[in-house]
C-alpha cells in the first residue's frame, strides 16, 4: 500500500538525514491524517492517498510560480525538489497520445460535436483516466479536439 511505502520512506529519510524528504513526507502524512480523520477511517486507501499527493503537488506548483515571480530562486528550487519527490509516489501518467485516444473514444461514444459538449466529454475522460492524467492537460486536449470541425 502507498501509505506503508510512505512510512518506510520516511523512516529511511530520517536515518539518512535527508531533510527535504523528511519535511515533505511529514507534511504529506499530516495531510493524509487530516483526511483520515475527516473520513473517519483508520487507514486511507491508495486512491485517497493519491488525492492528497495531487493536492500537495498543486500547492508546490503554485508556490514555485509565486517564488519565481518574487525572484526567490532558492525557495523555488526547494519547492521543485519537493515536487519531484511527490511525483515519484504517483502512478505513471498517461501520455498526451493516450489521452487523445481516450478523447476520440469518448467523442465517438457520446456523439459530442462541439465545445458545448465539453463537460460531458471531460467527465467521461476523467473517469477513464482515473487520476493518471493532469486535469489541465486533459482540458486543453478536449478543448482542442472539440474545436476541430
Amino acid at each position: 500500500m502507498l501509505e506503508d511505502r510512505l512510512l518506510n520512506d520516511y523512516k529511511e529519510a530520517l536515518k539518512s538525514k535527508d531533510a527535504i524528504k523528511v519535511s515533505t513526507i511529514t507534511f504529506l502524512r499530516a495531510a493524509m491524517q487530516n483526511l483520515a480523520i475527516d473520513k473517519k477511517k483508520e487507514k486511507l486507501d491508495d486512491a485517497d492517498v493519491i488525492t492528497v499527493i495531487r493536492k500537495q503537488i498543486k500547492q508546490r506548483q503554485d508556490s514555485i510560480e509565486q517564488f519565481k515571480k518574487g525572484n526567490r530562486k532558492d525557495l523555488a528550487d526547494k519547492e521543485e525538489k519537493e515536487l519531484e519527490l511527490l511525483k515519484g509516489y504517483l502512478p505513471k501518467e498517461f501520455s498526451p497520445e493516450e489521452i487523445r485516444g481516450m478523447i476520440e473514444e469518448v467523442v465517438a461514444a457520446t456523439g459530442a460535436s462541439g465545445i458545448k459538449d465539453m463537460g460531458k466529454v471531460m467527465k467521461e475522460v476523467t473517469q477513464k483516466a482515473s487520476g493518471r492524467a493532469d486535469g489541465k492537460m486533459v482540458s486543453e486536449l478536449v478543448r482542442e479536439r472539440l474545436n476541430r470541425p
